[in-house]
């Protein structure tokens, strides 16, 4: 592993002690800087390459928000590497993505049940039908945070693409990619919305044994083809931001009722 001595991690330049166990990601540092405005305190805050890192306090929870730049490639090394220096993360995204239904609408949030996996960075640690499946405890986390914050959200499969143009189907002047009709085959299949990191997420966060899990807010409806404005973009990620942070006090009131079980079920109560 490419580290220092004291364990310093190479590209998130991190060291042990210095990410909590709770983290949110996301691949904007903006949105990481406007997600540590939240904390009751700020205790580490780095800047190593593209991945930003606040480290503090959110209403009692150690908590982490970690900006790793776009992509699964960019994921993948943030995965490992925080990995080294926590032992058992929790991993939340809290990003952006395009809606491919017509319910769906701009502004809302969609919560990831799974992820098809279009990308191909997680195929270097598992076959191609391994499954990209979200926490259930997250899943539920997640749930039970939009619901308490009356936010417009939905539960689906996402899908997970390794770019935002050709990999997604976007005909862009010339630049016209192979298969334009993704949206509507993903459509077919009920997947729910499209993105570029929960699969790699979900996939080796299985592969390793944490939890993960992702809120996405809509900022596109392929199925419309219209993208969401300055204005309405601010809330959506408001909504993002702040569903991500009351999952994380939900699953920090879980691990506290299930101290002397593996797994949350719902007769221990929160």
């Amino acid at each position: 592993m490419v580290s220092t001595k004291e364990g310093r991690q190479y590209h998130i330049g991190l060291a042990p002690g210095e990410l909590a166990p709770f983290i949110l990601v996301t691949g904007e540092p903006d949105r990481a800087r406007r997600v540590s405005t939240y904390f009751d305190t700020v205790t580490c805050e780095r800047a190593s390459r593209e991945y930003l890192t606040f480290t503090g306090v959110y209403k009692g929870v150690p908590l982490s928000v970690m900006a790793t730049g776009m992509g699964p490639d960019n994921t993948e090394i943030a995965c490992v590497e925080l990995c080294q220096i926590v032992e058992h993360p929790t991993v939340i995204r809290i990003g952006s993505s395009g809606s491919l239904k017509k319910g769906i609408e701009l502004a809302d949030l969609v919560i990831s049940t799974s992820a098809v996996r279009l990308e191909n960075t997680s195929t270097s640690y598992v076959v191609q039908g391994y499954p990209a499946v979200a926490h259930y405890e997250c899943v539920l986390a997640l749930l039970e945070a939009a619901n308490k914050l009356s936010l417009p959200h939905h539960l689906g499969v996402t899908a997970t693409a390794s770019g935002f143009y050709g990999s997604q189907g976007r005909a862009v002047p010339g630049f016209t990619p192979r298969n334009q009709n993704l949206p509507a085959e993903l459509d077919a299949m009920n997947v729910s919305n499209l993105e570029m990191e929960a699969s790699c997420w979900f996939t080796l966060g299985t592969y390793r044994g944490f939890r993960t899990g992702a809120v996405c807010a809509v900022y596109a409806n392929r199925h419309k083809d219209v993208f969401i404005d300055t204005e309405t973009k601010d809330l959506a990620e408001k909504r993002c931001i702040e569903t991500g942070l009351e999952a994380i006090l939900q699953l920090h009131k879980m691990d506290q009722a299930k101290k002397k079980h593996q797994h949350w079920f719902p007769s221990l109560g929160m």
